[in-house]
Order: C-alpha cells, then structure tokens, then sequence
C-alpha cells in the first residue's frame, strides 16, 4: 500500500459511552503522487483526519499507513510528513533562508549544506534573491512560498495543507492553487489538502472527499461529485446549488414543475431532488418553459446574476448573455441545460 491509507478510523474525545466522535469509522486511500482534498463544513471531522495524518492526534481505534508502513502509534517526528498551516507559523525574527533552513537544521544537517538546500527550495517557489529578507517584508503570497518552500526542503513521503489559502484575497488564491497544484505534479508529491471551499478542491484535486459528521458523505473525481452527487448533502454542498423537489416518473424522466427533464442515471419511481446550479438555467422568451418574473439583476462584468420569481420558488441564474439584459419585472421562461443538473433520491 503506498500514499496514505486509513482504515476504519475511529477519533473520540474524551472517555466513556457518551464522549463526543469527531470520526466515525472512515477508510480512505491517497494514491502516491496524487492530491486529494478533503473537504466539508466546519465541524465536519475534516481537520482531525489532517491531524491525525501527521501525527498530532492519534486514533481511538483503526490503523493508518504512510507509504506501505503502518505509523498509527508514531509521533509527527517519525513519519516524513511536512505539514503547512494557515498561518504559515513563519518565525518573525529569522530571515527567510533560516526559516526555510531551519527544519533542516533541527535534524542535523549542518548549516551549509542546509542553507544549500534552502536557496534551492526557494529557487524552486520563485524566492530567488528573498534570501536575507525577514517575513514582515514580504506579502502574504510570498510569506505562504516562504512556508510552502520549508515543507518541500524535507522531502516529505506526505505534504498536507490546512486551509492553506483562506488568509489570501481571491486573485492571490487562484495564483497560489494553480502553483500549489503545478508543484504537487511535477514532483510527483503525495498531498493531502485540507478545505471548505468548493472551488478550491474542485481546482486542485485527483480525489475529492466530502464529509458530513465524521462520516464519508461521498469520494470521487472533481467531476464525479460535481456532475453526480450521491445524496442531498453533497449535491448541495458541491457548488450554489439549488435542491428543488420533482418526481421522477415510471418511464426514468423526472418532472419539475412545468419542465420535464431525462435524469443522466436512472432514479427509483417516486419524490426526488433536483439539484440545480445557476449557469444550468436557460432563459428564453415569455411562454416558453416554465413562467417567471425577474425580481432582482446584477451585473457583474462578465456575467449577468438574476433572480427569478417561478412556480418553484426564488431562482437563482447566471447569464452570460450581457447583449441581452432584461428590466427588473420582466416576464420570461425558464429552461435547463444538460450541464449543472443532478437527481438524487429524496431524503438521501
């Protein structure tokens, strides 16, 4: 077994029948030289699994193995894992080569041949020439190279990520994922990420694990668990999807309200739930589709964000269409797309 592998992982705070389970049996594998991120709410168990991954917590029960070796007793220290935290924990008063130098140093490695491997590691996050600068010099993207680069200087069999963008503004994460994801393939590391954020794993990850209360809700692709969520809980939480109640007939074909719609898998006779995102509503003249009134509209340079008054309630839609804008109280119809539409069987 190589990567990371978790079997039947369980994680109890505190003693006794009544004491509070974080994780609740789970069993996953990370495959050598791939990146999945685990992903869900607050409370979720998604940072306890990080954790325990590295070290800092230990299980209540079940066996966790890091390249083939089971390390579920070992501490931090003897499993090769680098870890990278929110804040980045960069020490203020050293510059930037001995913070990236230092876990080097703390192993024994003497100071030249740490510091070598330091500037290369730096070289490697487009550093070059920050060597002598101290961290409250630097921005917060550099700051998070700074610390990305003193994970990597370790070589470790395992990198993980704790919600390592949260502290960055929108333009800053989406350059800091695309270079963390750039990375992670061409040195073929073994990456377990951390993440609330739905874009984030969607652009990053192999392996997408969502959890719902220390529970695998769902494992798969990106597109998997985007196109096909298996339940309520991860067609909602996968992108702004809106759950709207149907009922899918005898024939497979599904109906919502007045659109009748082909599921891409087959759904049992009965109530089901209709997940749909903004960018699957169509908007079409008055009288086709079903009925709707515009109610609110926003521009927002590249696309257009509507919400409708239907038969089903408030809909939410983006539009790209900015040639045609229409006036708050318009009257149109509304149709779906193939793409952005997902069935799944009421209370799963």
């Amino acid at each position: 077994m190589s990567g990371i592998v978790f079997k039947d992982i369980v994680k109890r705070y505190g003693d006794g029948p009544g004491a509070a389970l974080a994780v609740k049996g789970v069993s996953f594998q990370v495959p050598k030289g791939t990146l999945t991120t685990i992903l869900g709410p607050s409370g979720c168990g998604k940072t306890t699994i990080l954790r325990m991954i590295a070290g800092l917590e230990l299980p209540t029960s079940g066996q966790v193995f890091i390249d083939g070796r089971e390390v579920t007793t070992l501490g931090p220290a003897e499993r090769n894992v680098s870890m990278m935290f929110q804040s980045y924990a960069l020490f203020p008063h050293m510059s930037v080569l001995d913070n990236v130098a230092y876990g080097l140093r703390m192993s024994g490695q003497d100071k030249a041949a740490a510091r070598a491997r330091a500037v290369e590691a730096l070289r490697g996050v487009g550093l070059v020439g920050y060597d002598e600068r101290l961290p409250s010099e630097l921005s917060g993207g550099q700051q998070q190279r700074v610390a990305l680069a003193r994970a990597l200087v370790l070589e470790p069999a395992v990198l993980l990520f704790d919600e390592p963008l949260s502290n960055l503004d929108a333009r800053l994460r989406r350059e800091m994922r695309e270079e963390i994801r750039a990375l992670q393939q061409r040195l073929g590391l073994t990456v377990a990420y951390v993440t609330h954020d739905q874009s984030e794993a969607l652009a990053v990850s192999d392996q997408i694990i969502v959890m719902d209360h220390g529970v695998i809700a769902q494992a798969g692709t990106p597109q998997e668990l985007y196109e096909h969520p298996a339940s309520e809980f991860v067609a909602g939480f996968m992108g702004e999807a809106l759950l709207l109640p149907g009922t899918a007939a005898a024939d497979g074909r599904v109906q919502l309200g007045a659109l009748n719609l082909q599921p891409r898998r087959a759904v049992s006779p009965g109530a089901v739930k209709v997940a749909v995102r903004p960018e699957a509503w169509r908007v079409v003249p008055e009288g086709q589709g079903m009925p709707a009134v515009l109610r609110k509209s926003a521009y927002l340079g590249s696309v257009l964000e509507y919400t409708f008054d239907t038969e089903l309630g408030a809909i939410f839609v983006v539009s790209p269409d900015l040639q045609a804008a229409l006036p708050v109280g318009a009257r149109a119809g509304l149709t779906l797309g193939s793409h952005g539409v997902s069935v799944v069987e009421a209370g799963r």
